[in-house]
């Protein structure tokens, strides 16, 4: 109740500065409206987004279910505070996929928060990242929801992402030749996810990850970014590597997945994630590739006299292909394919393969567009899955 009244309150204040400051309408998707502190010292745009979804499954054997749901419904401020070069991200999250996933851990926090960090720019092509928001890992991952080229992200990314984490990041980029940039990442975090409140029980995550553009910089940031919508008039590809040490870690999916608890407390140990993937688009086409691998020192978790807990850190690989072209009108098709192999020795889960036929219409670029997509699942030994999706991203 208390965060509920907090988010009205932060909404009734951003309102009320509406009025008391010079507030810029912007265009459309790029934010409900601008505000600018009468001194310049400060701005803020925010923007609002809801992503509206109906799904249906057919599972072999006959087995059916069809959900509809307002998948994502996002509050968004960013801005910068005394300096241009001190810029600032808040994300709230409100929708009930946004908030879901409590643990004891988590108890006394809903999980409105998605991301809140301040970004320094602190010296020439140097960025000092601080809070909670996205690590530098699998490219799917870090491309917002809201620019995804199918309804979804893969089985890649539900399986190994490191997603969200509370540390530091520092950013930096620099010219190899006049076209050629290369970017570095590191990041040190916190190692079990966002909006953790109670301590940190194992060591912490360090992540590092370096882009390379040998043609140049890509037009709208599309490097990030799912379709070419911007109709690349000449070749642009980014390579990158991505690698994540989880020190001590105490949950089956790094920061990700169910903490493993035992008769003793938790059991810990290193996981290690490499990630590698690229982005290639030219005029209308896009191509992007993923490939992930991940291991542990020791992936099951044990009591006190050796005895097994049944959790087991999810070991494997996987990668994932995602293609699509950008017809008249803003009109795209696309195609995914995305192959999962745990360990089964470790895991007990067999391998799968999904294909996806996506259809999108982008009316106004990725802030007013529907999507739709089919998926057939291939489970080696398990039931097959057939899926359908339709949603609308509305995004101001």
């Amino acid at each position: 109740m208390k965060i509920k009244v907090a988010l009205i309150m932060i909404w009734l204040c951003t309102i009320s500065l509406s009025h008391s400051q010079e507030a810029n309408s912007s265009k459309f998707g790029k934010g409900l409206f601008n505000l600018v502190g009468k001194d310049n010292s400060w701005d803020m745009k925010v923007g609002l987004r809801v992503q509206l979804l109906g799904m249906s499954t057919w599972e072999e054997g006959g087995k059916s279910e069809a959900n509809f749901l307002a998948r994502r419904a996002r509050l968004k401020f960013d801005g910068f505070a005394y300096s241009p070069k001190l810029k600032y991200k808040i994300e709230l999250g409100l929708s009930n996929r946004d908030l879901s996933g409590a643990s004891p851990f988590t108890s006394n926090a809903p999980r409105y928060i998605l991301d809140a960090q301040l970004k320094w720019n602190f010296y020439q092509n140097f960025e000092l990242w601080f809070g909670q928001g996205k690590l530098p890992g699998n490219r799917e991952r870090v491309i917002s929801s809201a620019n995804l080229q199918q309804v979804d992200r893969s089985l890649l990314n539900s399986r190994f992402t490191i997603d969200r984490d509370f540390g530091f990041q520092l950013r930096h980029h620099f010219n190899l030749t006049e076209k050629f940039i290369v970017k570095e990442i590191f990041s040190m975090a916190q190692g079990e996810g966002r909006n953790i409140t109670t301590g940190n029980l194992g060591g912490h995550q360090y992540t590092g990850r370096i882009e390379m553009f040998p043609f140049g910089s890509f037009s709208g940031k599309g490097d990030y970014k799912g379709a070419d919508l911007q109709r690349e008039e000449k070749p642009k590809l980014s390579l990158a590597v991505s690698y994540d040490h989880n020190n001590n870690a105490v949950k089956t999916r790094s920061n990700q997945g169910s903490y493993m608890a035992t008769d003793y407390g938790f059991f810990e140990t290193n996981i290690n994630t490499l990630f590698v993937d690229a982005m290639f688009k030219y005029n209308g086409f896009s191509f992007m590739a993923e490939y992930s691998d991940r291991t542990a020192d020791d992936p099951f978790a044990k009591n006190s006299d050796g005895s097994l807990t049944g959790d087991e850190v999810q070991v494997g690989r996987g990668f994932n292909l995602q293609t699509g072209f950008l017809l008249n009108k803003d009109w795209e098709i696309s195609g995914r394919y995305t192959n999962i192999e745990l360990d089964k020795a470790i895991t007990g889960k067999n391998p799968e393969s999904q294909y996806t036929l996506g259809l999108s219409k982008y009316i106004v670029g990725h802030s007013l567009k529907f999507q739709t997509d089919i998926s057939h699942l291939e489970v080696s030994g398990g039931n097959n899955e057939l899926m359908y999706r339709f949603q609308v991203e509305l995004h101001f």
